[in-house]
């Protein structure tokens, strides 16, 4: 018992430990991104940058917890360090998926608002 209690205590902390530090990179370089999309509107891009940032932690963290339980219980420490691996491969792979899914947000946001520089202007016949 003490032995899955250690393995469910370093799995958890192991995998909070790669959504701060996933969610603190994405909060700080996806600010570049949003300051451009929200260019004259720092306050909306940092808020929306922070929603964007407790939305990936609601997600991640819920994910972790749910996890948790998945999977037979290891009955050796061979077991146990495959369980907490396995575990924490899936929880990256998860985190990557995020970490994809908001730059895609970030760059659909910014060509949605981007203007081009070089456009004609549209002249009307008649």
């Amino acid at each position: 018992m003490a032995g899955m209690l250690s393995i469910y205590a370093f799995y958890f902390v192991a995998s909070i430990c790669m959504t701060i530090w996933v969610a603190q990179t994405l909060h700080k370089n996806g600010r570049v991104f949003l300051l451009d999309v929200f260019s004259g509107r720092p306050d909306l891009a940092d808020s929306v940058n922070h929603l964007l940032m407790v939305g990936f932690y609601l997600v991640n963290i819920g994910f972790i917890l749910l996890y948790l339980r998945a999977g037979d219980q290891p009955e050796t420490a061979v077991d146990g360090v495959e369980y907490v691996a396995s575990k924490l491969g899936f929880v990256i792979l998860i985190l990557g998926a995020m970490h994809f899914t908001n730059l895609l947000v970030f760059s659909r946001m910014r060509k949605k608002h981007a203007k081009p520089e070089h456009a004609k202007p549209v002249v009307h016949a008649g």
